[in-house]
């Protein structure tokens, strides 16, 4: 197996940081070839905009899809973009690994997906959800979080952890990857907010370490989040004879 960390926290002591390298190490050890992207060590620029592109298919205006299928049939692509598509095409697993930043990823991630995931070579109007590009391969969130586990529950003041992860989950889902149930670790307390003392609170961050290595020896066991297909969809709404349409 070839795995890709996408390492997203601009601090190289980070808790974060620990998990990464914990997530190299574990998989590693466990014979898979590992390839990192450290987002922030590797200056990666996270803004789409003109200034990636040196030539255009229209210098008139800019438009971000247009020029993103351009720059793959001439060969521009910017470097850094090119990095990414390269280590994503050859990687099996990819584990995103970031801190949940005002209910979402950083926005050093959320450029990433901006930037990376090009329209026309990775994704088109048809070649998208179960049919994406990347079918076949998994990916997997490892997240944390400032809060504990209950305020990020259904009725938490966080909000529920199931629906801030859910963009995230289904834009992978959208390049076709099949998306693990994440790892979060929560209660990773910071800023002079504490919930706990320092000795409880670093039992604590052992103990989340100790949980993410053993999920990722059993990474083979971990069930993908079953989303609807094209097959499931009439003119793009769920159909109304399928089972998950009466829910309720």
């Amino acid at each position: 197996m070839h795995a890709l960390i996408v390492h997203c926290h601009p601090e190289p002591t980070s808790f974060n940081a620990a998990l990464s390298d914990i997530t190299h190490k574990t998989l590693r050890a466990s014979g898979a070839q590992v390839t990192v992207s450290d987002l922030y060590a590797e200056h990666f620029d996270p803004v789409e905009g003109p200034h990636h592109y040196r030539q255009r298919a229209d210098t008139d205006v800019f438009a971000a899809l247009t020029e993103q299928r351009y720059a793959g049939d001439q060969g521009t692509r910017a470097v850094d973009a090119q990095r990414e598509i390269d280590r994503l095409e050859a990687a099996d697993l990819v584990v995103l690994q970031f801190p949940l930043w005002w209910h979402a990823q950083p926005a050093m991630l959320k450029g990433w997906f901006d930037r990376v995931f090009v329209y026309g070579e990775l994704y088109t109007g048809r070649r998208r959800y179960d049919e994406g590009h990347f079918r076949g391969k998994r990916a997997l969130l490892s997240v944390t979080t400032g809060g504990p586990a209950h305020t990020f529950s259904p009725f938490g003041r966080g909000g529920p952890i199931e629906r801030l992860l859910w963009p995230i989950h289904y834009s992978l889902h959208y390049m076709g990857f099949d998306v693990l149930a994440p790892f979060v670790a929560h209660g990773v307390q910071g800023g002079g907010i504490a919930y706990q003392d320092t000795a409880a609170f670093e039992d604590h961050l052992d103990q989340l370490k100790n949980r993410w290595a053993e999920r990722l020896r059993r990474i083979d066991d971990i069930t993908a989040i079953p989303f609807t297909g094209w097959a499931d969809w009439e003119d793009g709404v769920l159909a109304c004879d399928h089972p998950q349409r009466w829910l309720g």
